[in-house]
């Protein structure tokens, strides 16, 4: 249970009329982030599945704004910048025609700023990996990718930096060298599981924190790649060598929305499951385990809590759920109402049923499937 002392402090920076900054909010109480929006974006028609690029933000602006309006409604208290794979050097291997970086950043600071004030959020310009460090091009032309994205940021009034994606730590520090240049707060995360890095040799999770942290990020942790329960691993692991080293950055865990659990071990996580990326769905894990994930980070020590790729609008608003009181927040899901329902829910009222209920798959199996062909 949270400190009262806590919870009386996060009441007070919430209720202000001013607009509180992340560092600010962090040491008041838990952060909500919001959820995988290249992701579902594809699955809503925007974005194209393996090139994973946003120029959505200039062709589709509507659809993108809506997405990020629902992450809003679900209690996030921060908008992410729809930037994902948006450097020049990304945008032209894929072939991306007529849109450059600097198109596609100022479009969606406009919408992510435009949804972040309706609801008293804060933006992040969102940075993430850039083929010139895994082509080997040289730290002069990967620093200039990445300036190339920090330099829309510079007129666009963020409230912080996120990097994240980075399976690489060497690549992490990088960028984290180039965000320091704006002089506002810095987050930083990786796509890594407890089997660390996509260097050789691998460089482990707590190698990666430690070094995150002693490049200057304010907030470090882990995102997508690897489901909830994974992540809560790697961010224990994180977090001992950072106490271990007497750091003491903020701790960020944005994990995939799926479960991965016979990937834990494989550095590249759900890339290597068969399912990726059109049958991803029936790795969903539900809401409850959203907020099982939202408690048990948040007793880890995590503060910025939220979602990567397969999180949808619901699991996050089972995360600002969880950590209702904790954030000074009314929680608004009320089990009794189910009472109201028809009789067959009535035993369906309380919290406990759905901390204890398993899931099933409920899909039709394959030799049913194949009866039915035979039949016709």
């Amino acid at each position: 249970m949270p400190r009262k002392k806590e919870i009386a402090t996060r009441k007070i920076a919430m209720g202000s009329s001013a607009k509180i900054g992340i560092l600010e909010r962090l040491k008041a109480g838990p952060v909500i982030g919001d959820g995988g929006l290249v992701n579902q974006l594809e699955r809503r028609g925007y974005v194209d599945a393996g090139v994973w690029t946003t120029e959505a933000v200039v062709q589709n602006p509507e659809g993108v704004k809506q997405l990020q309006r629902e992450y809003l409604r679900a209690g996030a208290d921060v908008m992410q910048t729809c930037t994902f794979y948006s450097s020049d050097d990304r945008l032209t291997l894929l072939g991306i025609e007529n849109i450059d970086c600097a198109t596609l950043n100022k479009a969606a600071c406009e919408i992510a700023r435009d949804v972040a004030n309706g609801g008293n959020a804060l933006v992040a310009g969102s940075i993430s990996t850039v083929p010139a460090f895994t082509d080997r091009k040289g730290k002069e032309e990967i620093m200039n990718e990445f300036q190339k994205q920090i330099d829309v940021f510079k007129d666009e009034n963020l409230d912080f930096l996120l990097g994240e994606f980075f399976g690489h730590v060497e690549e992490a520090e990088m960028a984290i060298e180039a965000m320091k240049q704006l002089n506002i707060p810095i987050a930083c995360t990786m796509k890594i599981g407890p089997a660390g890095d996509l260097s050789l040799p691998h460089k482990s999770p707590q190698e990666c924190a430690v070094r995150m942290a002693k490049a200057g990020a304010d907030i470090i942790g882990i995102n997508c790649s690897f489901g909830p329960f994974v992540a809560l691993e790697t961010i224990e692991m994180m977090k001992e060598a950072l106490d271990a080293e007497g750091l003491s950055p903020y701790l960020m865990a944005q994990p995939a929305g799926w479960y991965t659990s016979e990937v834990r071990n494989d550095v590249m996580g759900y890339v290597s499951l068969p399912e990726m990326p059109f049958a991803m769905e029936t790795r969903t894990i539900s809401r409850m385990d959203a907020g099982r994930f939202a408690r048990e980070a948040y007793k880890l020590g995590v503060r910025y809590i939220g979602g990567c790729c397969g999180c949808e609008p619901y699991h996050i608003r089972a995360m600002a759920e969880e950590l209702a009181e904790e954030r000074g927040r009314p929680s608004t899901i009320i089990y009794d109402r189910m009472g109201q329902s028809p009789s067959t829910l009535k035993e369906r009222c309380t919290r406990e049923y759905w901390e204890n209920v398993i899931p099933a798959a409920g899909r039709t199996n394959v030799k049913i499937l194949a009866d039915l062909d035979d039949r016709r």
